[in-house]
């Protein structure tokens, strides 16, 4: 059964609208600053408690976050669960060809010739190729958009979007990426969701009972 547009639009809205603002907001600094200013305008404010902070938090965009983070919705429940091991593997398949594609250089060796005056977080290991987009941008925004989605309180929306720009912003505080990436990357894991959520979750089998329930639930109504 095919989801009707506006009620889809209804359950993400609460994430959407304010995506869309901050997406505005960026693309609007990088027309107006080149990427190495906001880099080193980024670069520039750092605290002891960010570094740690941000080394730790960067791990929940990464391949053990992502699939720490759907077996739990699997466990709680399955459809849930399903929709976003498949929007990751969707959005992961789309980033990393754009990546090999671009081959774009990472901070660290865009500026080899200046690392003398970039702060570098201790003991992050420093990635040279494959900048564009980011796939830890992708993640966290593919799961924001998804727990969006299947959340029965759509006030989660809000803060599913503040877990996706942290990590996103964790990739540049650790010079790990431009703001161009974790933009690229933010949309990717926006509006690839959107289609796919859009298309798969009106699958008829997924409105069966067993998809409807988890390890130690049982079947619910959860659309």
């Amino acid at each position: 059964m095919k989801v009707k547009l506006s009620g889809f639009l209804n359950k993400i809205s609460p994430l959407l609208y304010p995506y869309l603002v901050l997406l505005a907001f960026c693309i609007l600094l990088m027309l107006v600053f080149t990427k190495e200013k906001i880099y080193f305008a980024i670069n520039h404010i750092h605290t002891v408690f960010a570094d740690v902070f941000f080394e730790n938090f960067t791990n929940l965009g990464d391949s053990l976050g992502c699939t720490i983070i759907a077996i739990i919705v699997f466990l709680i429940n399955f459809r849930k669960g399903f929709l976003l091991a498949t929007s990751y593997l969707i959005t992961f398949a789309v980033s990393q060809t754009i990546k090999h594609l671009v081959k774009a250089p990472r901070p660290h060796l865009f500026f080899a010739k200046k690392l003398s005056g970039i702060y570098l977080v201790k003991g992050v290991v420093m990635l040279d190729k494959d900048s564009f987009p980011s796939g830890h941008s992708v993640s966290a925004f593919t799961a924001a958009l998804v727990l969006t989605y299947v959340a029965k309180k759509k006030w989660w929306g809000p803060f599913t979007l503040i877990f996706a720009v942290l990590i996103a912003y964790s990739r540049m505080y650790l010079s790990e990426h431009f703001l161009v990436d974790v933009t690229a990357g933010s949309a990717i894991g926006v509006f690839v969701t959107v289609f796919w959520l859009r298309w798969i979750d009106g699958q008829p089998f997924l409105s069966a009972e067993k998809w409807n329930r988890g390890i130690f639930g049982t079947p619910k109504n959860n659309r």
